[in-house]
């Protein structure tokens, strides 16, 4: 079982960037690929990045390809999510995913077992 906790969501200008940070209970964090999501109003769920348990492998959606960059410390049990240069098209609330698998471009919702209550992202433009 994998408890996730997001934080550093908020409210940012056009241009400006955030790291969100996902905080996992349990002492098995590295046998987790985690992932990134995020849902706009009235839009699906989908999928930003990935990164497998040891951190040597991601990948990432190509919307936000060279501006997001996903990281982890797996002796803190966290994922961070690094956002440059942010487009009010980012807007949207974020939520953090765990994964069994190590397969790298597993990008389906319905892949993750674990889930974050999310954090809200606002960009202004």
């Amino acid at each position: 079982q994998v408890q996730l906790v997001e934080s550093g969501g908020g409210l940012v200008q056009a241009g400006g960037s955030l790291r969100l940070s996902c905080a996992a209970s349990g002492r098995t964090f590295s046998s987790y690929a985690m992932a990134w999501f995020r849902q706009a109003p009235g839009k699906e769920r989908e999928f930003v990045v990935r990164i497998s348990g040891s951190g040597g492998s991601t990948y990432i959606a190509d919307s936000v390809k060279g501006r997001f960059t996903i990281s982890r410390d797996n002796a803190k049990n966290t994922v961070y999510l690094q956002m440059n240069s942010l487009k009010p098209e980012d807007t949207a609330v974020y939520y953090c995913a765990a994964d069994r698998s190590m397969a790298i471009t597993r990008v389906s919702v319905d892949h993750y077992g674990y889930w974050g209550q999310g954090t809200q992202v606002t960009v202004s433009s």
